[in-house]
């Protein structure tokens, strides 16, 4: 009898701790499939918003990344490299020229100020002689950048002469660099009275080493007509070719040496044989390029 009375007591409280934890466990359970739903629902929310637009999430990095553009709030707004102007002086040439136990200075340079796209161009090259300007071609230039590498130029020439009368042209071109890097000048040029002239310039840089580097230079001008008050004739007027080797002490001065060859032709070589010169000479040269 109080073998049974045991029983009864150990299966009752089996019962009373069995029923309990299977209530608590459906009920955690419950909630649990519960929160479950509220994320999926919330989680759906916030893929509908990114993919159909809506308001930026509450804990966006930057509610301005979700419109057209970025406010920089109190600071200024940055200026990019092509909003910006700049200005630069290349001096290709400086130098001293020297044939026939005569000696005479020349200058060849050219300057810009402007931006990425548009600028203003300055081209000046002259030869002086016994301390007096013998000649001088300038060019002021509007640039438009038009491909890369390339530039569109327009504007007025004007030609000086210490002997002989001055020439206004205007001028339009094409200056860049080639494939194979070939830098190339080509401007054509209209003048009073139906003068027209083409100017050419191509110039390659074959670097020994870093710092010395050798220069081949060629030039060659053409004029639609004769011009009989400054010696020069129709066609083919003249050809200079040039070596210039240089050698960079620093990458904006480079003192150099080299050899010049120049042809004259065609009715511009017929004036210079009637003034009792040559059609052709040749030069060494030795200067200084240097850039700012």
């Amino acid at each position: 009898m109080k073998l049974k009375t045991e029983q009864l007591l150990i299966g009752a409280v089996l019962m009373s701790t069995s029923v309990l934890p299977v209530k608590a466990q459906s009920d955690t359970a419950m909630q649990g499939m519960e929160q479950a739903t509220d994320r999926q629902k919330s989680r759906g929310v916030m893929v509908q918003r990114s993919m159909q637009g809506g308001s930026a999430p509450a804990d966006a990095r930057d509610p301005h990344a979700y419109s057209d553009g970025y406010d920089f709030g109190a600071i200024p707004r940055p200026r990019f490299a092509d909003e910006q102007s700049f200005a630069a002086l290349l001096v290709d040439r400086f130098e001293a020229v020297r044939n026939d136990g005569d000696t005479r200075g020349l200058y060849d340079l050219q300057a810009w100020y402007g931006r990425t796209y548009d600028r203003v161009v300055l081209k000046a090259e002259g030869e002086i002689n016994n301390g007096k300007l013998e000649e001088a071609d300038t060019e002021l230039l509007w640039s438009h950048a038009v491909a890369t590498f390339w530039d569109a130029q327009f504007g007025f020439r004007y030609d000086s002469r210490n002997e002989g009368p001055d020439r206004s042209w205007v001028a339009f071109g094409l200056q860049g660099l080639a494939p194979y890097w070939f830098e190339l000048d080509v401007t054509a040029y209209l003048g009073e009275s139906g003068r027209s002239a083409l100017g050419v310039e191509a110039e390659y840089e074959l670097l020994f080493t870093q710092r010395l580097i050798l220069q081949p230079r060629l030039e060659a001008n053409f004029y639609g007509k004769d011009d009989p008050g400054v010696a020069l004739g129709s066609g083919l007027s003249d050809i200079t070719a040039g070596l210039r080797l240089r050698y960079e002490i620093r990458r904006e001065f480079a003192p150099y040496i080299g050899i010049e060859w120049v042809g004259r032709f065609g009715g511009t070589g017929d004036y210079v044989r009637a003034a009792g010169e040559s059609k052709s000479e040749t030069s060494a040269v030795a200067g200084v390029r240097f850039w700012f």
